[in-house]
């Protein structure tokens, strides 16, 4: 049997594709913008069917429904990165939250740490050789469904074909269901002037040469804004935006002289607009791949002056990083911020940057503390972080000592909370500041 009759006999009903799952199962879901949407909503349909059948991944989307009140008899969600739609759902005990650095996310399929039942996926059509991409998001996804017992792919003819290790072959996949929508958008943040001047220092430190891994929201789109004059920037990061592919067509991203896929973006998912989707369709200048490739920091450590940008919630006196929580409320995960912050100091000549307003609350509270409020997660370990940026200005931290770094970070928190910070420094050290 050729693929093309291959994939025709494995073509079902979305909802006779759900009846696969049963009650108990593990499901792993396609991750952010690859969200399944036909499946997933097909799924929830079948509700009445399934008792106590754990929904896994890590950003969700399109509402995480089955997380909502009222579905805890039929669904569990465990979530391995907190997003908006199932932050409310963990912190009143309805979903579960297991930690974990995203370039490890994989291992917890593939050694058997957390098995997979069913994996819920969606990709491009297939090409001439029978294989279907994965498109936007490769992260877990691929090894998910490498992993899986029971794959049910939703073969979307919107999604776009990336290159690099983005395949499944029509062989690998157990029911087929097709599908025609576009693909989720996430629509670029407002940069406001706090974000625009943070941009501006983060640019400071990018030198030309140097490749780029940039996290999501205004912060590190504003950073882009402020990298036009640079010359021959590249990019290894675990996700770009719409504002990479400007700075491709003006010719400021190039990749020519990265040291690891020299001439490739190296990028593991994708969150934008169709610009960004077009831009990435059967493109052979950026390789999709695995986060167990892309986050690994010996893999990203392989690139000379790479520099991460990545934003937190709040930063101590010391330099211990929180990027998850509100005091004990978790609010999202570690995701890749420490594989690249890791990953960044091992390299030659690279550099990691912490960004974030000085304030938050509308003002209210600063974000550099004496100490992380109670409960709060250290994301970033003081002895891993570099640079902190705030739109005040740059605080070196690494090699500083403990008086040192207090001082550094003091001089650029908002002016209205620094002789407060001031005053605990003197009590804290018993010196002068």
């Amino acid at each position: 049997m050729n693929w093309r009759e291959l994939y025709k006999s494995k073509i079902v009903t979305a909802e006779e594709a759900v009846s696969k799952i049963k009650s108990g199962n593990r499901v792993v879901t396609g991750h952010a913008c690859a969200e399944p949407i036909t499946l997933i909503n097909a799924m929830l349909e079948n509700k009445e069917n399934y008792t106590d059948v754990e929904i896994v991944h890590m950003v969700a989307m399109s509402g995480a429904e089955y997380a909502k009140p009222g579905m805890e008899k039929h669904f569990r969600h465990n979530a391995i990165f907190v997003g908006g739609s199932t932050r409310e759902a963990v912190n009143a005990g309805r979903a579960d939250f297991t930690t974990c650095f995203f370039h490890e996310v994989p291992k917890l399929f593939k050694q058997g740490y957390m098995p997979i039942d069913v994996a819920l996926v969606q990709v491009s059509a297939p090409d001439e050789h029978g294989n279907c991409s994965l498109g936007v998001s490769i992260d877990y996804t691929k090894p998910g469904a490498e992993c899986a017992k029971i794959v049910i792919a939703e073969v979307n003819d919107q999604m776009p074909r990336t290159m690099g290790n983005s395949f499944i072959h029509v062989s690998e996949i157990d029911y087929v269901v097709e599908s025609s929508h576009p693909i989720i958008e996430l629509q670029p943040p407002k940069i406001g002037d706090v974000e625009k001047a943070i941009g501006e220092h983060c640019a400071s430190l990018v030198e030309d040469g140097s490749t780029l891994q940039l996290g999501i929201g205004a912060i590190p789109d504003a950073v882009l804004l402020f990298l036009k004059d640079k010359k021959d920037l590249g990019i290894h990061s675990e996700m770009i935006s719409d504002g990479v592919v400007e700075l491709v067509e003006a010719g400021v991203i190039t990749n020519k002289n990265k040291t690891l896929n020299p001439g490739k973006m190296i990028v593991t998912f994708l969150m934008g607009t169709k610009r960004l989707y077009d831009f990435v369709n059967n493109n052979p200048t950026v390789e999709m791949h695995p986060v167990d490739y892309v986050n690994d920091p010996v893999v990203i450590s392989q690139n000379n002056k790479l520099i991460s940008i990545n934003s937190c919630v709040q930063v101590d006196l010391m330099g211990q990083v929180c990027s998850e929580s509100v005091g004990s409320k978790q609010i999202s995960g570690v995701g890749g911020q420490v594989d690249f912050v890791r990953g960044a100091t091992m390299c030659k000549d690279g550099k990691s940057i912490i960004a974030m307003p000085s304030t938050a609350a509308r003002g209210k509270v600063s974000r550099i503390v004496l100490q992380l409020d109670e409960g709060a997660v250290v994301t970033t370990t003081r002895n891993d972080v570099d640079y902190i940026i705030t739109e005040y200005g740059i605080a070196q931290l690494k090699g500083k000592t403990l008086k040192d770094r207090a001082r550094e970070l003091i001089n650029i928190a908002h002016p209205n909370f620094r002789e407060e910070l001031v005053k605990q420094f003197e009590e804290k050290f018993k010196c002068k500041f």
